[in-house]
Formats: C-alpha cells, structure tokens, sequence
C-alpha cells in the first residue's frame, strides 16, 4: 500500500492483482486493444428515468468499485484507490424513433471508446428508451475494474433500487462487500505466500509432465502451414496473435426446450453446464483435427467461492488451459467426469498468476511469445437477474453485450442464460484475420450434433460420436 495526494486529500492506493495485470499488459503491449465492456438492461416499461437515475446512484453508493480508480507513480507503476461516492452526471439518450440496428451501433461505438486511464471515473452509465419499446440502462466499464460477475451484481442493485423506489417492493436486497478487504487478501497471497508456493508447485508439475497439441477450430491448416513457414515438422503449438484485432461478436440462440434438454442433462448426472459444453468443445476439435486426443482448450475461472469474493466487486477472473488426452472408447458421460477433475484440480490452484504460468510454460517448452496449444477460450456465465424472487414485479426484460471492436484471441465463446426464458446464448466473440463467419456457424453446429447425440445416450463412446457428427 502507498498514500498518494489527490485532489488535495491522502488517498491509500493498492498495487494490481494478478487479474488485473493480465488486462493491463495487453493494452500496455498492444496499444490497439481496448478493454471496455459495454452492456445493456432493459425492461419492457414506460421506465420514470428520474427514480431511475436515483436508483443507479443507490448502486454506485453501495457497491465501492464503482468508484475504482487508478493512479501511475513516477516509475511507472500503476496503483488502484477508492474514491468517496459521488453524483456524476447520467446522461439520458432517446432512441425511440430509430431502428434497433442503428441504436446497439451506436452503443457499439460508445463501447469501442476508452477511458481516460488514470484519475479518471473507469465506467459510465447511460439512461437509453429503445425502439421496441424496452428501456433501461447502458453501462460501458473497465475491464480491470469489473468482470462480467460484477457487472451482473451491478444490474441487480439497479433493479432492485428501482422496484422498491417505484412500487415500495418489501425486497432482501443482495448483499455486497468492500472490495478493499478482498483485495488485501489478494495481494497478501500474491505476496510469496505459502499457499501461491503451493499453487506454483503443481503448475509447473502440469508444464513439464508433456507437451500439449494444438487443435485449430478451423482444422489442421493453420498449423500445418506454420510447421511449412517454421521448417518444423513437429511443431505442436501455433501462432496465434495478430497485428489486427479487429473484432465482432456474433450470437446463436439455442431454443428454450434445447436448451432445457442439455439443463436436464446436467441436473441428472451431477455435472456442470461448463463441464459439458468443454466436452462437446473438445469433441468437435478433435474430430476438426483427425481425431486428435489431446485436446486443450482455454478456459474461464471465476474465483468467487467465498461470500466475500462473490460479493466484493471488481475482476477476478483468471484463464488457464484445460487440457485432456481422451481414448475413443471412453463414453461421453466418462468424459464430462474426467474434465470435472481437471476443472477440481484447476479450481483448488487458480489463483496462481496467469501471466506467470504462461511465460513459465513458453520457457519450458520454448516457443515464441504470442503462440498457444489453445485456439478458442469458453466462458460459461451461469449468473442472471433472478426474475423469480417474489417481491419482484414480473416485468419482461433482456440484456445485450456490445463489442467493442477488438480482440486479442482468435476466438472467444461466452455461453450465457437469456433472461427471458433461461435459453442459453451463445455469443461468438471472433478476430476478423482468423475467423470467416462460415467458420464460426460450422464450429457452433456441430458443437451442437456433439452436445445432443452426447445426452441422448451418455453411454455412447467418444469414438462412436465422432463417426456419427
């Protein structure tokens, strides 16, 4: 910790964590990328924009990072500080007689914008009345400062805020914790503790047991054409970071009724959503890749176990590989289990610094930087505004991600539950230079012929799967 004046007052600032270095470096290394979120929540109601306005300044006094900010010392190092809460403006925005189209273009663009990136407020939020007749809140923030959880929980303090202001609804509000604690207890493992020595220990255990394989979502050219350009016959892993980012996200929608089959499923045999879709994932690069078994793909931890990670704000999330070598005789259900203990292992030790677990396993194995054995990343966002709470008026609403123009990975899915009937999304986040459209719907169709001829007979082999999609 270290006391900076600002604006005339002694302000205790805290150095980065792991998870928000890993944002920070890629605007620091690649100038191009931003890091905004942009989102929307809109309910279908003639909304009072007045009580609404209260109601965000409700949220922004209760949960403290939104008020995160951050400050460069003058070597260069970048320390994060609370401010008091504070009435920024809130601007309001008509889009009532345009098209749906041109308004989420136009948020779009707001999104593609960043922040100022020190003493500056790290997000906005914009009151907008649609077209169709919804209304609600943009809101555009850091991404070193909220993580999609966050977002969620902020979405939630608003709607709240606004249900009791406007129909005095009797609602438990959900709980929140300071985030200065949490971050504490962050830093404080961060800092060569016994437990990161212990996580260190079985990441470089996982590096150096093999070398992974590298599996396209497109097929075997990309890293057949690498092997050509390198002179390397055995090359296993692949370039995949380009000069230009420029990104779009494109979204399926997986009916209701499919989407409650693959639900079932889950609930039935005791595994996650995430679990199975990394299944069908990894399924589907095998059989891209000549029935390749060793199978990695990137993937999303959220760390929020604990009621005061779950409820302290901020950014939290760390990627690691999920790697699995699959014999054909083993049953899709087998499967999930194997890629559930993966995830258990993954879990107890993903607090371990990202970067840090990258750059070791590029030494080990020494590739060049800006290479992977991962082509596509996953996250799977189970949380939602919970719609069924009693004291809640049943008001019809949905939610949208913007893009904001960039993107560092070639391809990124980001499976989340549509508030209006609990569908899931499937949400395409995909780098122009690496990713045709084609690619991308062929990708997400057979991921689908996995996922159901997996569940109507989870006893079906991996090798029987592969034959039949």
């Amino acid at each position: 910790m270290k006391e900076f004046t600002i604006n005339g007052a002694a302000m205790k600032c805290y150095p980065l964590t792991a998870a928000q270095k890993l944002h920070y470096y890629t605007i620091r290394y690649s100038p191009v990328q931003v890091l905004c979120i942009g989102t929307g929540l809109y309910v279908k109601l003639d909304v009072d924009f007045d009580l609404l306005k209260k109601a965000v300044y409700m949220a922004y006094e209760k949960i403290d990072t939104m008020r995160l900010r951050f400050i460069q010392d003058d070597d260069g190092t970048v320390y994060q500080y609370i401010v008091p809460f504070e009435e920024r403006d809130i601007e309001f925005r008509d889009f009532s007689n345009w098209s749906e189209e041109a308004a989420n273009d136009e948020m779009k663009r707001w999104t593609a914008i960043p922040f100022e990136r020190f003493n500056s407020p790290m997000n906005k939020v914009v009151m907008v009345k649609m077209p169709d007749g919804f209304n609600g809140i943009y809101l555009k923030v850091d991404h070193m400062t909220m993580d999609s959880s966050a977002i969620v929980g902020f979405d939630r303090a608003v709607l709240e805020n606004y249900s009791i202001l406007k129909y005095d609804a009797n609602i438990k509000q959900s709980p929140m914790r300071p985030y200065i604690p949490q971050l504490e207890k962050d830093l404080a493992y961060e800092a060569d503790s016994a437990a990161r020595k212990k996580d260190e220990e079985f990441w470089m255990a996982e590096i150096s047991r093999s070398e992974p394989m590298y599996t396209d979502f497109s097929g075997q050219g990309r890293l057949i054409t690498q092997r050509r350009e390198n002179n390397n016959p055995g090359q296993r892993w692949a370039m995949v970071v380009s000069k230009d980012p420029t990104a779009a996200i494109s979204v399926y929608h997986l009916e209701q009724d499919a989407s409650a089959r693959l639900m079932d499923f889950c609930t039935e045999n005791n595994v996650s959503m995430a679990s199975l879709l990394l299944m069908g994932m990894r399924t589907v690069l095998s059989k891209f890749n000549d029935n390749e078994k060793d199978v990695s793909v990137k993937t999303c931890v959220a760390r929020r176990g604990t009621l005061s990670e779950k409820y302290s704000g901020g950014t939290r999330v760390h990627f690691f590989p999920l790697r699995t070598i699959m014999e054909p005789e083993l049953t899709f259900l087998e499967g999930i289990r194997m890629i559930q203990a993966e995830q258990s292992k993954m879990f107890r030790h993903a607090n371990y610094d990202p970067i840090e677990y990258t750059m070791k396993r590029g030494q080990h194995w020494k590739y060049q930087p800006g290479t992977s054995y991962e082509s596509i990343t996953l996250t799977y966002q189970p949380l939602t505004i919970n719609k069924d709470t009693p004291e809640m008026p049943d008001i019809p609403y949905k939610s949208c991600w913007y893009t904001n123009g960039v993107a560092s990975q070639p391809l990124y899915l980001t499976v989340m539950h549509r508030p209006e009937d609990n569908g899931l999304n499937f949400n395409f986040e995909y780098r122009a230079d690496a990713v045709t459209e084609s690619e991308m719907e062929y990708f997400y169709y057979y991921l689908c012929r996995v996922l159901f001829r997996g569940i109507e007979n989870k006893d079906r082999t991996i090798g029987d799967i592969l034959e039949i999609i």
